[in-house]
């Protein structure tokens, strides 16, 4: 197992980006998490109000020296990998990222309209249609995945890198990252829960939980008094 080949990747990717694509080197950046069973590197774009926005993971096996990226595979409806060789596919693929990250922000329009002293939020997409959204000024929600399931967009600065809470090698992988929304200070808590298929393909899980500083104290003495009645993973 060996991160060689990983560090040369991390060393010559940013400038490689930059070289190739004046937007890119004005917006991307990049951060890397060698934590992780599997380093990853994430790329994403910051806004002059805290706010960021993630466009693409790129994922490091150190058991077989490669890198890749995660998909859906249309055909069987499951998580699938595509395996990038070398590091020209990498930019290549980071670059088209990139640029599919920036055309769905230039189709897309928010659109604000008052009814009763709140805020509605809508979303209005390139053919001219557009949904409702939320009725909450704080948050602004960007697409709807179903009737009654909402995928929630905020902006949030991470106050901690990922922490690993629990793992076990080969089969599961739990961590936590604490951050706070910078107009109303509450606080977030966002879990990351990776499990590792019997073919070794990954499958990841993310939620995350928003409260106020009046409520986290009586989170913390909830948890405390009832550890002892919890049972761990092995149990």
């Amino acid at each position: 197992m060996s991160m060689e080949w990983f560090d040369r990747v991390v060393g010559e990717l940013q400038d490689h980006l930059e070289s190739i694509c004046e937007k890119y080197d004005q917006e991307g950046q990049m951060a890397v998490e060698r934590g992780s069973k599997h380093p990853r590197i994430e790329f994403f774009v910051d806004f002059e109000d805290g706010g960021r926005e993630y466009f693409y993971t790129l994922f490091f096996d150190p058991q077989n020296e490669e890198f890749y990226t995660e998909t859906i595979d249309d055909e069987l409806e499951q998580p699938a990998r595509v395996i990038l060789s070398d590091i020209d596919d990498i930019v290549d693929a980071v670059h088209e990222g990139f640029h599919d990250y920036v055309e769905d922000e230039d189709q897309s329009d928010v659109v604000y309209a008052d009814d009763d002293d709140d805020t509605l939020y809508f979303d209005t997409y390139e053919d001219g249609e557009s949904d409702e959204l939320y009725d909450d000024e704080e948050l602004l929600l960007t697409e709807i995945v179903d009737e009654d399931d909402i995928l929630e967009e905020i902006d949030v600065e991470w106050e901690t890198p990922e922490v690993t809470a629990f793992l076990k090698e080969d089969e599961v992988e739990v961590t936590y990252q604490f951050g706070l929304v910078p107009e109303t200070g509450d606080g977030v808590l966002r879990r990351i829960n990776r499990l590792w298929t019997e073919d070794n393909e990954l499958m990841k899980d993310e939620s995350n939980f928003i409260f106020t500083k009046e409520e986290a104290p009586t989170i913390i003495a909830m948890i405390a008094s009832h550890m002892d009645s919890m049972q761990g993973y092995e149990e």
